[in-house]
């Protein structure tokens, strides 16, 4: 075997699942190891020269990295590194590659992300949202959304518009700090459930707007003080294995925020804080300028929520279309599958399959203005069309929703509940398996309908409730458990029969 044979066959070795700049450091430490100097890594280099052939003609590219340490950047959590981080992104942007974090605490302002850039995060470190207003940069200050809820002000720690190609990975940890900004008020009385109250500044920890092509892949998002993964407009995107560990008191702090957006595929994710988990929705702002939400897959994901798991709405400005949730968990939240339209946009074609867990009611602090509860008083399927409160707008129609092998240890009622003017049509729910049973700290008592003219108020708790619903077809096996009997009153729903 001759010189040129045996550089060939190392690189086949070598390069097989490594781009080109790991090849060549790997090359470099067995060089090393053997005594021998590394000249090889000269440029124009023949064994250098075999590599990049070889790399390719396998159909890849030489990935630039660009490590913010080389930019100024301080990991010991008090420097702001927002200039340094800002530039390494800049210049990756140039070439396309990698803009890579390592072991650290970097603390920064607002980080906009470019095309054809991987954000990367080593094992170790930590990229820490800065809540000094000074530094957060509002990108969204100029929206108004059309229900008047607050949110779009307050700038974004990581944030992306009208780019392409864009990657956030690796097994470290974006901070949002939200313990700076939530505090316990004993609004319910030493219970110390309901939602915490806030002070200060809260930026939301990513908004990314009119992506295509986006991933996010492995990272760890915490203590958001706001929506944590909030992706408007964006599509082909794969959210995978990804951790948001939120505040399970912390109110506003969604876990993923799919708005407006299509074709995303959401899988093998840990989801815990205290706002809605996963929340697929359609703002009046991303729609006007993106269209409707269509597209979603949420598959393989652990989901512990004290509002939704999975909810769809209530934002529905444009309509939500063609939505599977399967194979997944739910702990302990104040609703499992909540199904909300009240702004206009339809609802139609969501399947839900093989969904386990349980839900119960959580203390409120009744007496707070802002925050003073949960939306959900531990339903395992909540489907609500009415208006919204406040507003004449009509609700879009609800229609085709299919669900099955849902298995859910739960505290109120199965939920179906539309108007004269916005009947909830088809429905289907096969293979039920739900047990009433006594787990939270309050009796349920009363039936949630936030946000509607309806708010909360005092229901006899059936197994299964209904209005304006038609072609509603329940299966399964529904039993009570006696520590909920004295407050459920059991109904039975035959075929081609609506009951309340």
């Amino acid at each position: 075997m001759d010189l040129q044979q045996k550089y060939s066959k190392i690189c086949e070795v070598i390069c097989n699942g490594y781009d080109i700049v790991k090849s060549l450091q790997i090359l470099r430490i067995l060089c090393i190891s053997a005594g021998k100097v590394p000249c090889i890594f000269c440029a124009g280099n023949e064994l250098y020269a075999v590599i990049h052939a070889m790399w390719i003609k396998r159909g890849g590219r030489e990935k630039m990295v660009y490590n913010i340490l080389d930019y100024g950047a301080v990991g010991d959590g008090k420097t702001k590194c927002t200039q340094a981080i800002q530039a390494a992104v800049d210049d990756c942007a140039k070439t396309g590659g990698q803009v890579y974090v390592p072991a650290g605490d970097f603390l920064s302002g607002t980080v906009c992300l470019r095309s054809e850039v991987e954000l990367h995060l080593e094992s170790g470190a930590v990229l820490r949202s800065s809540l000094d207003p000074a530094d957060m940069k509002d990108y969204t200050g100029g929206y108004q959304d059309d229900n008047r809820d607050s949110g779009w002000e307050g700038g974004c720690f990581l944030y992306a518009c009208h780019e392409r190609d864009i990657t956030i990975s690796g097994d470290g940890v974006i901070d949002g700090q939200g313990a700076l900004v939530f505090y316990d008020d004993d609004a319910d009385h030493g219970k110390h459930e309901c939602p915490l109250n806030i002070r200060g500044f809260r930026p939301r920890m990513t908004f990314l707007e009119d992506v295509e092509n986006l991933t996010v892949k492995g990272v760890t998002f915490r203590d958001a003080a706001f929506w944590t993964l909030h992706m408007a407009g964006c599509r082909n995107v794969l959210v995978e294995g990804v951790r948001i560990l939120n505040n399970d008191r912390g109110p506003n702090n969604d876990g993923i925020d799919p708005d407006c957006c299509r074709n995303v595929v959401i899988r093998g994710c840990v989801i815990s804080g205290g706002d809605d988990s996963i929340v697929v929705k359609a703002t009046g702002p991303m729609h006007r300028k993106y269209g409707d939400c269509e597209d979603i897959v949420i598959t393989g994901c652990i989901l512990h929520s004290r509002s939704s798991a999975l909810k769809i709405g209530t934002e529905t400005h444009g309509s939500i279309r063609h939505v599977i949730l399967s194979d997944c968990v739910i702990r302990d939240s104040s609703r499992g599958i909540g199904i909300w339209s009240r702004d206009g946009g339809e609802i139609a074609d969501i399947h839900v399959h093989h969904v386990t867990g349980n839900t119960l009611r959580y203390a409120d602090g009744t007496g707070r203005s802002f925050s003073p509860a949960w939306w959900g008083k531990g339903e395992p399927v909540f489907i609500s069309a009415t208006k919204r409160a406040g507003t004449d707008r009509l609700p879009g129609r609800i229609r085709d929703i299919y669900m099955d092998h849902i298995s859910m240890t739960s505290e109120c009622s199965i939920v179906i509940a539309g108007e004269e003017y916005a009947p909830v049509e088809h429905v289907q729910l096969q293979d039920m398996d739900i047990c009433w049973k006594r787990q939270g700290t309050n009796l349920p008592e009363v039936l949630d309908e936030q946000p509607s003219a309806y708010g909360c108020y005092p229901h006899e708790i059936p197994c299964i409730y209904l209005r304006h619903a038609e072609d509603v077809n329940i299966s399964g096996r529904l039993q009570v458990d006696p520590s909920l009997q004295e407050v459920i009153t059991k109904r039975e729903i035959h075929e081609g029969e609506e009951k309340q």
